[in-house]
């Protein structure tokens, strides 16, 4: 075996691929020892408390060792597979200090390299964000992490804390987190415009829909057959007729029932019910199956529940906002960022339509597809699970009529659909089958009293039940 040496040898670390993440799970490794790597080459897919991801490795070289086994949590800015680059690319260390005359010159960066993966890499930066546990990061790495960071997200090198003057960076460019960078993005923010709030001029996520000058739960089903590397194994099995399994609380799940208990017992919850004739809505979504506007398209009763809700907020724009606790402040949104619970083997995740207020029919389809399918293929980021400002529930899927759902963290109202079931009703006078549910909204009580949660679920039900109003009302 060839010996490794300081010098041949780069560890690459557990990059922290989403926002203040401190740890993920190695689902699957893609290489073994001995194997050959290529820059952007995915080695692993982790899962974080947000979602699955896929790293690639930033460096060409031969796979001498892998630190942890597929299953192991491991720490943010841990080394977690070791490559010798001797015989492959250069090493990218950076300039170093003033030496003699005689010294090596120094190795340069290779160019070129192409951007797989948005929060790749942990960029080295004068805060301290979080207790790190594992060995130190070194200069070297330090240096090609924040390169590659930058280099992923469009801007180029930037220059990083060593302990001897480096290249002179020709241009500052804006200090923002990986997912902050692609929210900029999808919204067409320049962060160069945008005036930083963080901690050492670092622009957030607020600072992003700050500069943004226009209006710019029991999940819907998801079926899905297990991913490789997902099915969850018990911590301690026992041989033969074992009475019980523990399973380990990680990832997704973990991130989950945290979040719902810090809502639960955060947010005073209301919730308020109403049961509806849904047959002309039925009705008026076969029809919608045959417009040739929306072939192809994702048409269903979600789709126009969808709809309705974002109506019901346009005449009741106070029901989408969200309690800032401290700085004592209500704070209205513009934008409606829908979110749609989905239940995924990995647990469940709330992705969001953004800008959803703005989008026809046939965008709304189409935008409903789209996270569905990414759902389904377990590959939603964590950019499209942050920022919501309102969720859909559709417990109905599993047979079920109600629930009380528990709101999203940071949001003010989500709407629980049940089934859609046939019914007898009184129809003009007698009874008839008619298609029927029930809808059940839960509100945060802090900002939105009884009159305004009834008048948003009265909205809704009277949509469903007469969707012409969606025209009138829309």
């Amino acid at each position: 075996m060839t010996t490794m040496t300081e010098a041949s040898v780069r560890e690459f670390r557990m990059p922290d691929v989403g926002e203040g993440l401190t740890e993920a799970e190695i689902l699957k490794w893609y290489v073994q020892p001995g194997d050959t790597v290529t820059d952007g080459q995915v080695v692993c897919e982790v899962e974080t408390a947000k979602a699955a991801v896929e790293l690639p490795i930033p460096y060409d070289g031969v796979v001498r060792e892998l630190r942890f086994a597929e299953g192991t949590t491991v720490d943010v800015g841990t080394a977690i597979i070791a490559v010798d680059v001797s015989g492959g690319a250069p090493a990218e260390e950076p300039a170093p200090a003033p030496a003699p005359a005689t010294a090596p010159e120094p190795e340069k960066k290779p160019e070129g390299r192409q951007p797989v993966l948005v929060g790749y890499g942990v960029a080295a930066s004068s805060t301290k964000r979080r207790p790190r546990k594992g060995p130190e990061i070194t200069v070297a790495e330090a240096a090609v992490q924040a390169a590659v960071q930058q280099e992923l997200n469009g801007h180029g090198p930037a220059p990083v804390a060593a302990p001897a003057p480096a290249a002179v960076e020709e241009r500052p460019r804006p200090l923002a987190k990986p997912p902050v960078r692609k929210l900029a993005k999808d919204l067409g923010v320049d962060l160069a415009t945008v005036t930083p709030s963080g901690p050492d001029g670092i622009i957030t996520r607020d600072d992003v829909h700050a500069a943004v000058t226009a209006p710019t739960a029991v999940p819907e089903a998801v079926p899905q057959p297990p991913a490789p590397g997902t099915a969850v194994t018990p911590a301690a099995a026992s041989p033969g007729d074992a009475r019980e399994t523990r399973i380990p609380i990680k990832g997704v799940r973990k991130a989950t029932a945290a979040a719902m208990v810090g809502s639960a017992f955060t947010a005073p919850h209301v919730t308020e019910f109403v049961t509806v004739d849904v047959t002309r809505t039925m009705r008026l979504v076969e029809e919608l199956k045959q417009d040739k506007d929306l072939q192809g398209l994702r048409v269903n009763p979600l789709l126009l529940i969808a709809k309705a809700l974002l109506v019901a907020i346009k005449r009741n724009p106070d029901i989408n906002a969200s309690w800032d606790e401290a700085s004592q402040e209500i704070v209205l949104k513009h934008y409606v960022n829908l979110g749609i619970a989905a239940a995924t083997p990995r647990g469940l995740i709330v992705p969001n339509i953004k800008d959803a207020h703005a989008k026809t029919l046939p965008q709304l389809a189409e935008a409903l597809g789209e996270l569905v399918g990414t759902a389904r293929d377990g590959k939603t980021s964590p950019a499209a699970m942050q920022g919501g400002t309102v969720t859909i529930t559709n417990v109905g899927v599993f047979g079920i009529d109600t629930g009380t759902p528990i709101l999203n963290p940071g949001e003010a109202a989500i709407l629980a659909v049940g089934a859609i079931k046939l019914q007898p009703w009184v129809h003009k006078g007698k009874v008839k089958p008619r298609q029927v549910t029930t809808l059940a909204l839960s509100f945060d009580h802090r900002l939105v009293d009884g009159e305004l949660g009834s008048k948003v679920l009265a909205d809704i039900a009277a949509i469903l039940e007469q969707p012409k109003r969606l025209i009138t009302w829309g």
